[in-house]
């Protein structure tokens, strides 16, 4: 992992950057609230992805692999999403060092996966395929590896420039590119039936869930109810990964119509806690919906730790979502402490 302390270099470089040091100083520290390391975190993301890059970025992005040390799954996998969105090459040695670690909580390793997938990598493609091929690795960590690959070879194939694809109202780097439109009015029947065909390799799968995610935005689009509830029938799927993205793309929507779903999800004692984890986000990303808060709230003692972060997380989203706040991060001033 990537320690906390930094070269000689470092120093003179981070000198000259006193809101990254700020940053960097939040991320890491384990006495900070957990909501605090968050919104530093998300003001490190745009800063690592700037585009084209700044001396602030490469910073950025040894800022946030510093915190791989935490011992917090859910702050080590988000760390290892944000690389993955940084769309700079940079950040993929800290993100091999993580998906190689068995010792690793299977949720970083498998966002560290995707990360490496969603940066097109080609350079991890082995490291991805023998993970992939691994009968002995865990599920999540396996099936990520095997969406990685097809996504960095899809990228990089020449299907790709034939593909007819729906502008996305979503900035993100997605694990799979939606569906290719076959024409002008999108079947969200068609597309249920690919979603929840277990017979089908999950890439294909996940192209389906990413197209009916695009036809759930905006909220007033006459498609989005009923691709909500498309996507919604997606977590019951044997899956733990496919159920975790569902929940995932929920929390990306913030769509009214998914509170039920998630809610229930939530709830489930039983479900993986890396599913759970992700309705509770995503539940945060709906925080002025009436009753959702006092939801929340309910879960804050749950047995399992990355649940309770998460609404720790989730509550401070809600109250960024009604305070109307402009960016979920810290933007520290110059001179002054954060």
């Amino acid at each position: 992992m990537a320690p906390s302390a930094t070269t000689p270099e470092e120093n003179t470089m981070l000198a000259a950057d006193p809101q990254v040091i700020s940053l960097r100083e939040v991320l890491t520290s384990e006495t900070e609230p957990l909501a605090r390391r968050f919104r530093a975190l998300f003001s490190l993301k745009h800063l690592a992805s700037l585009s084209p890059p700044t001396f602030q970025t490469l910073l950025a992005i040894d800022a946030i692999a510093a915190a791989f040390n935490s011992p917090s799954a859910l702050l080590k996998h988000e760390l290892a999403y944000c690389l993955g969105q940084s769309r700079n090459a940079a950040s993929v040695p800290y993100l091999r060092r993580v998906l190689e670690d068995k010792a690793e909580d299977a949720m970083c390793r498998h966002e560290a996966a995707e990360a490496l997938g969603a940066l097109g990598d080609q350079g991890s493609l082995e490291l991805l395929r023998e993970l992939r091929d691994d009968g002995r690795e865990v599920d999540v960590v396996r099936e990520t590896c095997e969406i990685a690959v097809e996504r960095i070879e899809w990228e990089h194939g020449v299907k790709r420039a034939d593909e007819k694809l729906k502008k996305s109202d979503f900035a993100s780097i997605d694990p799979a590119p939606p569906l290719p439109q076959a024409s002008q009015t999108p079947s969200i029947t068609e597309l249920q039936k690919t979603l929840l065909d277990t017979s089908l390799p999950l890439f294909q799968r996940y192209r389906a869930m990413f197209a009916l995610r695009d036809l759930s935005s905006p909220p007033d689009l006459p498609t989005a109810i009923p691709a909500v509830q498309a996507l919604a029938r997606g977590l019951s799927d044997p899956s733990t990964l496919f159920r975790h993205e569902i929940a995932f793309v929920f929390g990306q929507l913030s769509h009214p119509a998914s509170i039920l779903s998630l809610v229930e999800t939530l709830s489930n004692t039983k479900e993986a806690s890396m599913v759970r984890h992700e309705a509770a986000e995503a539940l945060g990303s709906l925080g002025d919906e009436d009753g959702v808060e006092d939801i929340l709230k309910k879960f804050l003692d749950d047995p399992e730790q990355v649940v309770r972060d998460s609404v720790i997380v989730a509550l401070d989203m809600a109250e960024f979502e009604k305070n109307g706040e402009v960016e979920y991060a810290i933007v520290p001033e110059v001179g002054k402490p954060i």
